[in-house]
């Protein structure tokens, strides 16, 4: 494995993904979901990325970003409009026995994984490992760097969401990570 490629992939994309959206994103999402099932979820969407990115290297820059960018926002206004209607009720309200606990964590990690699959398609972060893999023939070790600066910034961002929700208040946390959500949905279809 050459490290210089490693560190540089790695620096180049934790730098470029630290400020974006999504790591936003997995924040607001962790101050709502169980933190664990975002980390899951997110690291998932990246890792699945990473790897497409490698495979396709530059092609993934030939992809539909217009409609990329609508999908994306539909989701994300979606998911807003969810957030906002939903009641909110804290745990301490909520007696829930095991089954329904594990099946709560398998939703908010597949939710997750589906928001931040859909929201990184195309992205700048996925279209730079693309094009660091199409320049340099290492493909596992641009893979490992760049998943692991994503994986990274999910969990600075799952930490940072996490402790969030402990000095604010839920409920207003809840309408204002709706709000958010909509406003990068509104983006998206902008810039769709």
């Amino acid at each position: 494995m050459d490290l210089n490629l490693f560190l540089s992939t790695f620096a180049l994309i934790f730098v470029a993904e630290l400020p974006d959206k999504t790591s936003v994103t997995i924040l607001l999402l962790a101050t709502y979901h169980h933190p664990i099932a975002v980390f899951l979820g997110a690291s998932s969407a990246f890792m699945v990325q990473s790897l497409v990115a490698v495979i396709f290297g530059s092609l993934i820059s030939h992809l539909d970003s217009r409609l990329v960018h609508i999908s994306a926002g539909i989701l994300f206004i979606v998911f807003a409009i969810i957030m906002w209607r939903k009641k909110y009720s804290s745990p301490e309200e909520i007696e829930f026995d095991q089954q329904q606990k594990v099946a709560n964590f398998i939703k908010s990690t597949t939710t997750v994984f589906i928001t931040l699959f859909i929201a990184e398609w195309g992205d700048l972060t996925q279209l730079a490992t693309a094009t660091i893999a199409a320049k340099y023939n290492s493909p596992l070790t641009i893979f490992l760097a760049a998943t692991t600066a994503l994986v990274s910034v999910t969990a600075v961002s799952v930490i940072v969401g996490n402790k969030t929700k402990n000095f604010v208040n839920p409920q207003l946390l809840q309408k204002t990570a709706a709000c958010a959500f909509g406003l990068v949905g509104i983006g998206l279809l902008i810039k769709g």
